[in-house]
């Protein structure tokens, strides 16, 4: 299984939802070709409408058990991704978990 990390948080909502639309397209992209995937942003962007945080704190524990089952992490390079504190723990995490991590360039949908 295909962990799919991308960044998520930031103060504009059409950023987030941008974000969320990329993460969607790419993971769709990586079920095509036949990989099973979770990406915490396309399971988690629909859960902060119904009043769950967005931030990383709330979210780390949840990670850690996907990312504990997961074959290798795949970060999304959406503008921020270097940045950011959920992708950082998430490559520290799958480096500490020993799980290859590669980064892919976001696809046109």
């Amino acid at each position: 299984m295909i962990y799919l990390a991308s960044p998520y948080s930031h103060p504009d909502f059409s950023v987030r939802e941008q974000r969320f639309q990329a993460a969607c397209t790419a993971a769709a992209a990586l079920m095509r070709s036949g990989h099973q995937v979770f990406s915490p942003i396309v399971h988690g962007h629909p859960l902060t409408q119904h009043g769950l945080p967005g931030d990383w704190p709330f979210w780390e524990p949840h990670a850690r058990w996907h990312l504990e089952r997961c074959s290798e992490v795949v970060v999304l390079t959406l503008e921020g991704w270097s940045r950011s504190v959920g992708v950082q723990a998430e490559t520290a995490l799958a480096n500490e978990l020993r799980k290859p991590v590669r980064y892919q360039v976001p696809c046109a949908r």
